[in-house]
């Protein structure tokens, strides 16, 4: 299912030239850098977050926190629009399971001295990341938004199932590029999580 994002801003492209680089990176600033050749910082002395990290896991904390925004707005609809009590529940636990991931993911970045997506980023009415894998347009929330009873079902499930397949690819690469052993933990409870939802939902959308 291919869909249209909006186009990135300047405050997001911002965010995405800080998830690849700072001053300390010799002034690498493109997303097609190799994870792998993005040199390595550590957090400051002392700090919650001591410990090596690299471009890599900046980048993995400042995309997921807004993919999980997004899902957990979608998530928040069903709880009136659905019409489905497993919709209900499945997607009361994404905003259980994702809202404590988003204050983990932040509270990295604020170790690391890399900014933190704002609230503002994602969501009905603002903008998204260019290209993030699985976020949904303006227009797709919109849609999701408006619809009620067995058609919001549907249509949270195929929305959903994109969405999840997005965080699992994200996952994918910070286990294999990151180096931050606590955010490639995260990615794999990501991965193990997410791909559990998804073929639960690719079973509700056959009933």
């Amino acid at each position: 299912m291919k869909r249209a994002f909006a186009l990135l801003t300047v405050p997001a492209l911002a965010i995405a030239l800080a998830a690849c680089g700072n001053d300390d990176d010799g002034g690498s600033t493109g997303h097609s850098m190799p994870a792998h050749s993005m040199p390595a910082h550590s957090a400051s002395p002392g700090g919650a977050q001591a410990g090596p990290h690299n471009g890599q896991d900046v980048m993995f904390a400042q995309m997921m926190i807004p993919h999980h925004r997004q899902a957990i707005e979608m998530a928040g609809l069903a709880a009136t629009r659905a019409s489905s009590a497993r919709v209900k529940t499945l997607a009361a636990d994404i905003k259980k399971a994702q809202a404590p991931e988003i204050q983990q993911l932040s509270a990295w970045l604020k170790g690391w001295g890399s900014p933190v997506p704002s609230p503002g980023m994602t969501g009905m009415g603002g903008m998204h990341h260019g290209g993030m894998d699985g976020m949904m347009s303006e227009k797709d929330m919109k849609e999701l938004e408006a619809a009620k009873g067995a058609a919001f079902d549907k249509a949270f499930l195929e929305m959903m199932i994109e969405h999840h397949e997005g965080a699992v690819a994200m996952a994918r690469t910070e286990e294999s590029a990151g180096r931050f052993p606590p955010a490639k933990q995260l990615a794999g409870k990501i991965i193990s999580s997410q791909t559990a939802e998804i073929a639960e939902m690719r079973s509700l959308l056959k009933r």
